[in-house]
């Protein structure tokens, strides 16, 4: 793998957002769901396409906080724009665990 500067690392905006609603994407080729999440002002709240429907269910994932890629441009992921990246970890069988603070902190803040 090839290594990265710090600069380089420096440009990815890794920021903590609120999932404030969650829904089934019925037309995901794969299993999906569309969430809305709150970065706080100035961002505000973003959308995102995201496979993480084994682990979660839309209940779940209400107020769970999460780390975002956000500074990727909007992306076209079939009906729906995805503003943001959610990320996660596959588990064993490759379903998707998201990557979540252990404590809660301020929407919007940055990974350091």
């Amino acid at each position: 793998m090839e290594s990265l500067t710090w600069k380089e690392f420096e440009r990815v905006k890794l920021q903590i957002g609120t999932i404030v609603s969650a829904s089934t994407y019925s037309e995901a080729k794969k299993p999906a769901y569309i969430l809305h999440v709150d970065f706080g002002a100035p961002m505000g709240i973003k959308k995102s396409s995201a496979q993480i429907t084994w682990h979660y269910s839309p209940e779940d994932l209400i107020g769970k906080q999460v780390l975002c890629v956000t500074n990727f441009p909007p992306k076209q992921i079939g009906k729906i724009m995805s503003e943001v990246l959610v990320t996660g970890f596959p588990d064993e069988k490759g379903n998707i665990v998201l990557c979540i603070p252990e404590n809660k902190v301020s929407n919007g803040t940055r990974l350091i």
